[in-house]
Order: structure tokens, then sequence, then C-alpha cells
């Protein structure tokens, strides 16, 4: 009776009709970095130095894990679980920031329970990538996502809630900021420290990211040019597909973003730098018929750029879960070469 889903959809499209597509192609992509990261919100003014303190360390059988923190802005400060390889007598290694999705953390990645011990069952939806990563001869470094283990709000964690999401995100929109933009700044200064490490190739710097962490991936990987290489697993598609027409956590939504670009659109901008994407075929978080757009759109990009080959994917038998068998592979391809 009162057409509430036709306003609705009618908004959708147009936003459509308006977004701004002429420009040159060079000009329209620097214009649309710019309206992604205004979308994102302010980011906060970084730490005028990286001081780095060593948390934990554990020599594993294949690999050293250690856990470090730094700050990343004033009264900010992340934990990272550092994953190097013991393979030979390498100088250097591939980098790799490993980024988990909703969950318990970024003990979910590396082989961990929520409270520190070994993780000796079958893994979940993350697959442990951080460690199938780091065997396959990369360094790994994993954080603590803002919002999620122990970066959580302490009321949350007296609460039990699963994660701090839905607190944080409505609390920065009133001071200009989005939930997302922060983590996306963090993903980036993470990048900064890489060169305190003498084992990081720093010509060889790729990103993982799933579900949450994909879109993290996503828009760190669309705004720094360092990174070389970009996994998407669990994220790629439309937003019309799927933040429109599932319930999301709120921090995937940013304010004013479909004035300016779908979602394909926006991954678009890593071309022509190496990307892959894989998705399941039962996701209903990120469904594979609207990944499956996601995917031909940004092929027509990677073609535009002539950089088809730079672009790759996978659709696999599975839900919402990283699956790796081809990705894993790739990823140390892509920057080994």
């Amino acid at each position: 009776m009162w057409k509430l889903d036709t306003y609705f959809e009618g908004l959708y499209k147009i936003m459509q009709t308006e977004q701004d597509t002429d420009h040159s192609q060079r000009n329209h992509r620097k214009y649309l970095s710019s309206m992604l990261r205004q979308a994102l919100g302010d980011f906060p003014e970084k730490s005028p130095e990286y001081k780095i303190d060593i948390l934990e360390s554990e020599d594993n059988p294949d690999y050293i894990r250690e856990r470090i923190c730094f700050q990343t802005a004033e009264g900010l400060a992340v934990p990272i679980y550092v994953l190097t390889p013991k393979v030979g007598s390498l100088e250097s290694f591939p980098a790799v920031l490993a980024l988990h999705g909703h969950g318990y953390g970024s003990r979910e990645i590396v082989g961990l329970l929520p409270d520190g011990s070994e993780d000796n069952g079958e893994p979940g939806s993350h697959q442990h990538f951080a460690l199938q990563l780091v065997k396959k001869g990369m360094k790994v470094f994993a954080p603590e996502v803002l919002g999620f283990g122990d970066r959580m709000l302490k009321h949350d964690q007296e609460h039990n809630k699963p994660c701090s999401c839905y607190t944080m995100a409505t609390h920065l929109l009133l001071y200009g900021k989005t939930l997302a933009g922060i983590r996306v700044f963090e993903a980036i200064r993470t990048i900064d420290i890489l060169n305190l490490f003498d084992d990081v190739d720093n010509d060889s710097i790729g990103i993982m990211g799933f579900s949450g962490g994909g879109l993290i991936a996503a828009y760190a990987s669309s705004l720094d040019e360092r990174i070389k290489a970009t996994v998407l697993s669990g994220f790629a598609n439309t937003f019309k597909g799927s933040i429109l027409s599932n319930e999301h956590c709120i921090d995937n939504y940013l304010p004013g973003i479909l004035q300016y670009a779908e979602l394909p659109e926006l991954i678009g901008l890593i071309a022509p730098r190496k990307l892959f994407v894989e998705s399941g075929t039962k996701d209903t978080v990120f469904p594979v018929e609207h990944a499956k757009k996601a995917i031909a759109a940004l092929e027509k990009t990677y073609v535009q750029f002539q950089a088809n080959g730079q672009f790759f994917y996978d659709i696999f038998e599975g839900k919402h879960e990283i699956s790796g068998r081809r990705s894993y592979d790739w990823l140390r391809a892509a920057l080994k070469s």
C-alpha cells in the first residue's frame, strides 16, 4: 500500500543514473579514488613514529610465530601476529597482510583458539589461512582488526558480545568517520612498518582478506599502490546483490558511496595490479550469482587496461568460507614473479 520497497528500489536506480562517468579514464579513477576516501571518512593522524613491541614468540617446526604491537594513532594500538617461514637461507620474503573477517579475531587465522592455545581441530570458515600462506614461503602479518578479539570495547567484552562493530561504527559516524575507514587506515599503516623488517621484500607486498577482511583488503589495495597482489575471498560482489539485499554488519555501509560507483568499480581501482577473487557457490552472505556479475565487470576493467592476464578468479563448491585451492599458490607466484 505504501510502496516503501518501490521507493528504496527507486533510490538505487537514481544513484545508478547519476554516477559520474563523464571523465577520461585516468581522471575518473582519480576522482573515484578521492570519493572512496571521502566516504571512508577522515583518517586519524598517524603516529609520529613506529615503535614495535614484541609481546610473545613461539618457535614452531615450519615457522616462527611472534605477536607484536605498534601504535597506529594517538590512543590506537594494534597487535599483530607475525609468521616467518623457516625455509633455507632466504634473505627476504614476500610479505602478506592477512585480514580476518567476523569471528574471534586474528587467532582464528593463525591456528589458535580464543584463549591462545593451539587449535588442533577442524578449521572453520577462515581455514587458518595465515598458516597456509606462511607454509607457502611468505612472511605473514595478521593484525587484530578493530572491533574483534582483544580489540573489543570493554562493555561488549563483559556482555559476551561477538564484536564491537555496531557500537564503534555508530559512534564513529557522529565524528565524521567510519569503522571501515579506520580499519583501512590501520591496514595502510601496517604496510608502513614492513620496511622495519630486514627480511621483508618491500617490492613484493600482498594482501588477502576474507569477508569483512576482504572489504578492508579491497579498499586498502585500491588506495595504496604499494600492494602488488590482492586476494579477495568471500567479498567481491555488488552492493545491490549483497549489502542491499541481506542484513549485513554496519561496517559495510559507506555514506553516499553509491552516488559514485557500484562495488565492482571500486574494486576495479586495483587494476592493473594483480587481483584474485574467490567465491563459494553456496555463499549466502555474498551470493555467487552477484559475485559472477562483479567478476564480469572486473574482467572488462582489466581488458581496458590491457592487463587481463593480471586478473584471476575461482568459483568453488562451498559456502561463505575461504577455499585457497588456487588462491594461495597464485598469491605466492604473483609476489615472486
